[in-house]
Parts: structure tokens; C-alpha cells; sequence
């Protein structure tokens, strides 16, 4: 990792990541036409300025776009002027979006015209900025320190209210600085990015390709598969990145698996669990990129492990160890490391762990510890260390006094055949207590050759049953079977459990 030499100017994260950037390189293809880093640096320093002349610094600014050179510019320009940016996704709910106004004390926010179009009544009392501001000069600049607040990351809280995690500029060095290592990242390098940038893995995309001096084409029509394979071709990108369903449809709903890319070196997958079956499909689909599992949290800015693509292998179903810098152990109750194969909760601890939740010493308190990260996520270890996570902290069920693995229920259920998403959730049970509730989607109609709805095809449904009774224990057999079209997202494009629990 680089060396400071102890000025608070050059850990301010946007300046780490836009230093000595040649001006005429392309730092973002959109499908608007090309961005340099030139006109990046200019833009960002304008919002800066413009910050630095209106806003005390540590004010608290909300950003609300999709991807282009306007959320990249607001965001390095608030980093740049010392405010502490709040990104969040345009689908936010007025309930959730009035709940973080409040939260944060935000005067302030940058909201693209296309999503502020019909919400102005949200923004009541807000000043709110929707073009870039062109500002005189070009010197808005803030010192900052290692701990100097960032940005509010928001992700969903244990009481269903989204909390903000508080990310300082020396999270965001230690991050990227560790992610451009093991990836071997290079100004040569294209991103295709389907990620949105306010979801932390997009914004790491962000920071780690802007390090390298790479490109990252955005695109965010993800909901027409083959025009992103289109386009990924067409722009030669050598990086794709994306959370499980991503692949799940790239590799049941797309043509990926006939199509060429001679240009793609590597792909990342994150944000929860690729069944191994998925993961076998994507190497066989692409032969010559380097495919890395990974593991992380918000809470960790991002990234906190990772599997090297040559272990996939021999370490299937690992989320590898820690990434450069980090330090990932499974402890048990008494925090004591656990033996291989016993179960313990991941800790994590490095300079990536951010600074705790905004507003909630509480959970704060029971989050981080000491300067590590209790994840809350079960894992187990082998002989050689490599980590295999057992569950999400909070994703188990109770069924006949046994506690039960969903992540692991949904495993088995993709190793079948002719299904393409599924998720486990519990319902009410008399005699077990809790009892569980599947709801997938189906390839294609395979299970009824196609001819049929999926959603009422009770032969579809006994196939799939028969299938758990073979593979399951009884007790954790599916009590109910429901067929989706889809299954709900949230703007990350990871499944939302809440709302099927609502459905």
C-alpha cells in the first residue's frame, strides 16, 4: 500500500483516486458518449468549489441519480470540498426518503432531472441541485484525515429502518488500494457496469477503476440481457461485475454461453451466494476470463475476501480469506477462534472497516468492537483456513427445534434441474413452528415443456416437490411451492425478502 507522507491533504479519497490521470484517457463511456478524466476532474472540482463557497463543511449531501458523469462528478466534488455524501437509489421510497432527511439533517441534495421529474413535493425545504454547477474557479478543496467522514452508506437495518454506515476517506484508500492488488487492475481495462453506484459494489467499481485510470461502461438496461452482452462486446470490455442474479440470468435467459468475448479477463461476483452449479456454468461459459468469488459487507466499504479463480475448484463453495489488509477469523461465543469444521460468527478487522452507524450507538456498540467488524454472518473453516459461510447472520429458521440454513436450502433447490432463482423464507407452522416456504422461478418452463404458465402448473410444482423429498431432510421439505415470473429485487438487484415475506 502506497505510503502517506503525512499531509491531510492526500488522504482526501478524491484526490487519491483522480491523481495523476492523463486528461485525454476515458474515464466513463456512457451511452450519451465519452467522458475523459479531464473533464471528470473539472466537473468535480466545480461542485467542490460551488460546495466549498455555500455549505459548511461536514454538511451532509444527498445524491440521488443513476449512473453517469453527474453522480461520478457530485460525489468526488463533495469528497473533494470535505461534505460527507449520501447516496441513495432514485426508487427510494418517500417514506424512507423523508426518514434520511431527518436522520442525516441533509439541507442539501443533487438529484438528476429525470428523477426529481414528478417528486419535487418530496424536496419541500431542500435546496436541491439537478445540473452541475459551473462554477468560477476551480480550487474547492478540503484537507481531510484518514477518520474524516466519507460518506452514509444506507443498507437495511435490524429494525427494517435503513441505517447509514459511516465510511471515512481512509476507508476508501485502504478498499481500493486492496481490491486493485488482488485483481491486478490496469488503465487498459474496460467495466462493463451494470451496478448502480449508490449500492457499495458499484461504488467500489468506481473507486477502484478510477485508481487504476481504467474505463467503466455504464449501462444500466440490464432488464434486456442481450443488449448488454451487445454492448459488452461492442465496447470490448474486459471486466463484468454483478451480484448473483445477474448470472443466474445471464447464463438461463441470455445467449452468453454461445457468444465470444476475447477481451474479457475477469469477473467478479459479490453480494451474496452463487450456487457452485451457477459457478461451474459461468467458467464453462467463459473459458478464458478469471472468475473471483467474493465477500463483503457495507460495513467493510466493500470488499473484505476472496477466492483465487484457480481454487474454484478445490476450494467450491469458499469465500476464499482476506483480501489484502484484512484479517478474517469465524470465533465463537467466547471469541475464541473455532476448530475446522465448527461453526463461528466472521470478524473482520483492517483499515477498510468503517466507522459505525450514523446515529445508532447501539447497534454501533454490538456491530463494532474494537476496532473490527462483527459481521453477524456464520461461517466454518477448513484445514488451510479458507472460509465457507453457512448462512447470513439473520437467515435461518427454526423448523421442529432445528435451526436451519435458508442460503443452504437454496443451494439444494438450484442443484435440480430447470430453475433459475430460489428463496427460502419461513411461515407459521403449528406443530414445527416454522415451517418453509420456496419461491422460485422457472427456466423456461422446462418442468412442463414450456407449454404452460408456470404460476399454475401444479406438475411443475410436484416435480419440484419430489425432488426435496429425495434431496431433504422431512422436516425442512418445502411446505409450500410458489412460482414467480421473478423474484423481487432491490435496486442492487439482490433478492428482497421482506417483500416476499409481505406477498
Amino acid at each position: 500500500m502506497k505510503e502517506h507522507n503525512g499531509s491531510m491533504r492526500d488522504d482526501n479519497a478524491a484526490l487519491y483516486l483522480l491523481e495523476g490521470k492523463t486528461p485525454d484517457a476515458i474515464a466513463l463511456r456512457t451511452l450519451t458518449g465519452d467522458r475523459t478524466y479531464g473533464e471528470l476532474t473539472r466537473a468535480a472540482a466545480q461542485v467542490a468549489a460551488h460546495l466549498v463557497e455555500t455549505e459548511p463543511r461536514g454538511s451532509r449531501v444527498l445524491l440521488i441519480a443513476e449512473n453517469s458523469l453527474f453522480w461520478a462528478a457530485a460525489y468526488l466534488g463533495m469528497l473533494r470540498a470535505g461534505m460527507v455524501c449520501v447516496p441513495l437509489p432514485p426508487t427510494i421510497s418517500a417514506e424512507d426518503l423523508a426518514y434520511i432527511f431527518r436522520l442525516t439533517d441533509a439541507r442539501l441534495a443533487f438529484v438528476q432531472a429525470r428523477v426529481l421529474a414528478g417528486r419535487g413535493a418530496e424536496f419541500a425545504g431542500v435546496r436541491v441541485i439537478s445540473e452541475l454547477p459551473s462554477a468560477a474557479g476551480e480550487s474547492g478543496f478540503a484537507p481531510a484525515a484518514a477518520n474524516d467522514l466519507a460518506a452514509l452508506m444506507f443498507t437495511s437495518g435490524s429494525t427494517g429502518r435503513p441505517r447509514g454506515v459511516m465510511v471515512s476517506h481512509g476507508n476508501i484508500r485502504a478498499n481500493t488500494e486492496s481490491i486493485v492488488e488482488y485483481l491486478g487492475l490496469r488503465s487498459d481495462d474496460r467495466m462493463m457496469t451494470v451496478l448502480p453506484f449508490h449500492y457499495c459494489f458499484g461504488t467500489s467499481l468506481l473507486h477502484t477503476h478510477l485508481r487504476a485510470g481504467a474505463s467503466l461502461v455504464l449501462d444500466s438496461r440490464f432488464l434486456y440481457p442481450e443488449t448488454i452482452l451487445q454492448h459488452m462486446a461492442d465496447a470490448g470490455c474486459t471486466g463484468f461485475a454483478g451480484v448473483p442474479s445477474h448470472f443466474q440470468i445471464l447464463l438461463r435467459h441470455s445467449s452468453l454461453k454461445t457468444r465470444e468475448f476475447p477481451r474479457l479477463r475477469h469477473v467478479q461476483q459479490a453480494g451474496g451466494h452463487l450456487a457452485p452449479a451457477f459457478v461451474r456454468e459461468l467458467r464453462e461459459a467463459l473459458p478464458h476470463a478469471r472468475v473471483f468469488i467474493m465477500y463483503g459487507q457495507t460495513e467493510a466499504t466493500a470488499r473484505l475476501s476472496y477466492l483465487p479463480p484457480e481454487l474454484l475448484d478445490s476450494k467450491q463453495g469458499s469465500i476464499g480469506k482476506g483480501m489484502p489488509g484484512v484479517t478474517l477469523k469465524a470465533v465463537n461465543a467466547a471469541g475464541e477462534e473455532v476448530a475446522p469444521g465448527e461453526a463461528g460468527e466472521i470478524v473482520a478487522e483492517g483499515a477498510n472497516v468503517a466507522l459505525g452507524y450514523w446515529g445508532a450507538p447501539e447497534e454501533s456498540a454490538k456491530c463494532f468492537r474494537d476496532g473490527k467488524l462483527y459481521t453477524g454472518d456464520i461461517a466454518t473453516v477448513d484445514e488451510e483456513g479458507f472460509l465457507y459461510i453457512l448462512d447470513r447472520g439473520k437467515d435461518f429458521l427454526k423448523c421442529g427445534g432445528v435451526r436451519v440454513s435458508c442460503r443452504q436450502l437454496e443451494q439444494r433447490l438450484l442443484e435440480g434441474e430447470g430453475l433459475v432463482e430460489a428463496a427460502v423464507v419461513g411461515i407459521s407452522d403449528e406443530i414445527l413452528g416454522e415451517a418453509v416456504k420456496a419461491v422460485v422461478v422457472g427456466d423456461n418452463g422446462s418442468h412442463c415443456g414450456g407449454q404452460c404458465d408456470w404460476a399454475l402448473c401444479s406438475a411443475a410444482r410436484e416435480r419440484v416437490l419430489r425432488y426435496c423429498k429425495e434431496r431433504m431432510a422431512p422436516q425442512v421439505v418445502p411446505r409450500e411451492i410458489v412460482f414467480m415470473p421473478e423474484l423481487p429485487k432491490n435496486s442492487a438487484g439482490k433478492v428482497d425478502k421482506t417483500r416476499l415475506k409481505d406477498l
